[in-house]
């Protein structure tokens, strides 16, 4: 059967003021585990393929969310309803992607 999802990547970079440890407080400690939750739901629902941030905390530093969707009207609204863009500790940008090669097994820290 022929998969009609269409992939999408957004890419999430903190705000300016969050790059240093000592601007975060329990407000936006919160909204990132809220994120963290709205990704782990679409994981169960089977729409995330992959997220994760790189290491650090500086100017270069940023997220990826790869995920699927039926249109990008749906893609658009699942980066913008996720906590960290929608209460504006992070911004996001979206792109049509396609993944091409994957390692099958998942990697845990």
């Amino acid at each position: 059967m022929l998969n009609l999802k269409q992939q999408f990547i957004y890419i999430l970079k903190l705000i300016p003021a969050l790059l240093d440890e000592k601007n975060w407080t329990a407000k936006e400690e919160a909204i990132v585990a809220r994120h963290f939750a709205k990704l782990k739901g679409l994981l169960e629902e089977g729409k995330l393929i992959l997220a994760g941030k790189t290491v650090g905390l500086d100017e270069r530093t940023f997220g990826v969310v790869i995920f699927e969707a039926d249109s990008e009207e749906e893609a658009r609204f699942l980066m913008e309803t996720d906590p960290a863009v929608e209460e504006g500790i992070m911004t996001a940008e979206l792109f049509p992607y396609r993944v091409a090669l994957w390692r099958a097994k998942t990697l845990t820290s």
